[in-house]
Formats: structure tokens, sequence, C-alpha cells
């Protein structure tokens, strides 16, 4: 079930379902309503969106009440959440999936927001799209690239190809928009070759992997896997994504899966490019299928946006790498 594209005046709904709009400078906030005006969008934030507590969320009514509004409001077209966190999975079990699937619309966001975008996609059969955040576009440089995949995902049909960014970032750049320092990108890289085609599944790992076990989690049936990680584990992330991927190599119906898109690692990660062939290569699971790595999206930018529920075509060997999305 894929969400009617986005048009010139359609009004879009700002949640918290993680953590809180208090979070977010009221400059870095006014940076992003001028960017979805620019985009000629008009923004309406949720009832609860700035509520927080000891955790800098809020209470999990208010949250489901929220999404629930977004949803149901027949004016809004897509529903942006505000920022990543640590708890939307908190919400899982008291959504009114009937709701959601009667009410069909753009969700995006990445992070944690893994959780609720695949559940959404698992209970409803709704295309959920991993992209941007509404602080995201509070960015004031370098967001070119993650506005025109952005335009491509959800605001165009028909099929378009992903290419590597020229430069990419990992600043802190919520704290000093001005102070940015940026890195030429050397590409995607390689490290089985192969094509596959299927279903487009993931998002951030440790989140999707809180999943497994429940009535929430995708099957890996013909599926593409896009997964990435963030820095939280520091100079532990390549055994922490090394166990992690492992876990989802175990589950039924991993001997299906298609295609493997690794995103762009944080520095502090200290993932470097042997790192990630070390692990990968362990994975005799993986030996057939095509895996590539240093792809634009996670918690680096810029970023790509991506569709949890559509489909996906990876073509990887030394010569080329073709990363396609097909149906969003």
């Amino acid at each position: 079930m894929i969400p009617s594209k986005l048009k010139k005046g359609n009004k879009i709904r700002v949640i918290s379902p993680s953590r809180s709009l208090a979070l977010i400078s009221k400059g870095n906030t006014k940076i992003a309503l001028d960017r979805f005006k620019d985009l000629d969008l008009e923004v309406s934030f949720s009832k609860n969106a700035e509520e927080k507590d000891e955790f800098i969320s809020s209470k999990i009514k208010s949250r489901v009440n929220d999404l629930h509004d977004a949803f149901t409001d027949k004016k809004v077209k897509a529903i942006f959440t505000t920022i990543g966190g640590f708890n939307s999975n908190q919400l899982l079990k008291y959504l009114d999936y009937d709701l959601i699937r009667k009410n069909p619309k753009i969700f995006c966001g990445y992070s944690d927001i893994t959780a609720l975008s695949n559940a959404l996609y698992v209970k409803t059969g709704l295309v959920t799209y991993y992209g941007p955040h509404f602080s995201t576009l509070g960015m004031a440089k370098g967001l070119d690239y993650t506005l025109e995949y952005l335009k491509k995902c959800l605001f165009h049909e028909g099929k378009f190809e992903v290419t590597p960014s020229k430069n990419w970032s990992d600043d802190p750049w919520w704290k000093n928009q001005e102070k940015r320092k940026f890195i030429k990108n050397k590409g995607f890289l390689a490290i089985n070759n192969g094509k596959g085609e299927g279903t487009i599944i993931g998002g951030n790992l440790c989140t999707f992997n809180l999943l497994q076990g429940t009535e929430f989690m995708p099957s890996l049936k013909n599926t593409i896997l896009f997964l990435e990680n963030d820095e939280m584990t520091k100079n532990y992330s390549a055994v922490e994504f090394d166990r992690d991927l492992q876990s989802i190599l175990h589950l039924p119906s991993s001997d299906k899966i298609k295609g493997l898109i690794i995103g762009r690692f944080q520095k502090a990660s200290e993932m470097t490019p042997e790192k990630i062939i070390k692990i990968i290569k362990t994975k005799n699971e993986l030996k057939n299928i095509p895996v590539i790595a240093n792809v634009d999206f996670g918690h680096t930018t810029p970023q790509i946006t991506f569709p949890i529920g559509g489909k996906a075509r990876l073509l990887a060997s030394k010569a080329k790498i073709k990363l396609s999305i097909l149906k969003h």
C-alpha cells in the first residue's frame, strides 16, 4: 500500500513519537520551517510535540494520540517525526493499526523511528519512509543531496538510481551551523559481488533488532536489507555490528535475503572499510548475495530517503555498483 505522493501546497504534521520537539532549538526549528516552506509544504505540530519528561520524551498516551490524530486528519498528507531517540517501540502495542490502514499517508523518519516504520509496514502493509526528520531540515548547510532524494522518493513517481554524494559530514551541526567540516566521499564500497532484487526492510540495526521475536518483525524472505548503526557504542561498534547482524542471519528465512546495503558509519565508531569487509566476509550466510557499504543513509549527512516495504535492485561488481529504488 503506497501512499499518495506529496504535492505543492500539501499540509504535513510533525509528531514526536520518540524524543520531544523541546530538544530542538528555536533557531534550528525556524530553519526547518523555512525549508518546508521552500518545498511549498505547510507545517503543523501535534498537540503534545513539545511535552517532555526526564527522558526528553512524553507519555505513551500523548504520543499515541498524536500519531492517531495525524493519520485521521484528512488535511494532513504526510507525517514527519521530530527526531529520533530510544523509545518509539513503547507505542507498538497501543496503536490502532486498522485506523492507520484506513488512512494511508506518508510517514517519514529514521534512527529510533525504525521500530515504528517497520511495525507499521508489517501490521498494515503501508509503505513507510526512512528519511530525514523534521529536525534534519534545520541544517543550514550541506542539505542539497538530502533534499534531492527526499523529493525523488516522496514527490515523484517512477524508479530512481542512488548515487554517492560528493561530500559528507559527521559534525555536530546543530550546535554550530557555521563551523562545518565536509569530507570528500570515496563512493560506495563493494564487498560481495552479485545482483539481487527484493522488498526493502531495515533501518537502524540495533533498533531493528528490538523487533525480533515480536509480531512487528518483518519477514526476511526476498528482501534487500538496508542497515546502519550510530556511534553510541563508540570503540565497541565493530563487535556490536557483528553480533547484531549475526542475530538477523540466525532468523527464519534469512537464507532468502537477496542483498545487503550498509549505511555510512560515524567517525566515532572507528569502523574502517577493513573492519566492515572482515565482518561481512565471516558471514557464510552472505557469501552468495551482493553486499555494499558506505551508502548515504544513517547518522551522518547527507542522506537518501528510501521506502520500507518498497522495492530495490542491487548490482555489485568491481567494475560497477548500481542501486535502484524500483517501487516507492
